[in-house]
C-alpha cells in the first residue's frame, strides 16, 4: 500500500555519493568534454573535474581565455550537453 512508503533518507543518499551514479556521471561529462572538442579550435584544454558534494558531481572547464565569447556567441557547452542528452534549464543563481 501507498501509506506505507518511506522514503530511506540515507539509503537515497549513499546511492547518490556511490560509485554507480559518479560513473554514470563521469561518463556524461566526458561526453559533454568530447562534443565541446569538436567546436572549439584544435589543441583547446578541456578539462572534467569530478567532484561530490550531497552526490557524485562533475563540472567541464574549457580552459582558454576566449570560452566565455565562445559560449556567449556559439553556446559551446550549451549545445555540448544538450547533444549528450542533458536537460539544459536556465541558471537563475539561488536555491530552486
Amino acid at each position: 500500500m501507498l501509506e506505507d512508503f518511506r522514503l530511506d533518507a540515507a539509503g537515497v543518499r549513499e546511492v547518490l555519493r556511490g560509485d554507480e551514479v559518479r560513473q554514470l556521471v563521469n561518463g556524461k561529462a566526458g561526453e559533454v568534454a568530447a562534443n565541446v572538442r569538436a567546436m572549439v579550435p584544435s589543441g583547446t584544454t578541456i578539462e572534467v573535474r569530478s567532484y561530490t558534494t550531497d552526490r557524485g558531481a562533475a563540472t567541464v572547464v574549457v580552459a582558454d581565455r576566449r570560452a566565455m565569447a565562445w559560449q556567449a556567441r556559439d553556446g559551446i557547452l550549451t549545445r555540448a550537453a544538450g547533444a549528450a542528452q542533458l536537460e539544459i534549464r536556465e541558471w537563475r543563481g539561488g536555491a530552486r
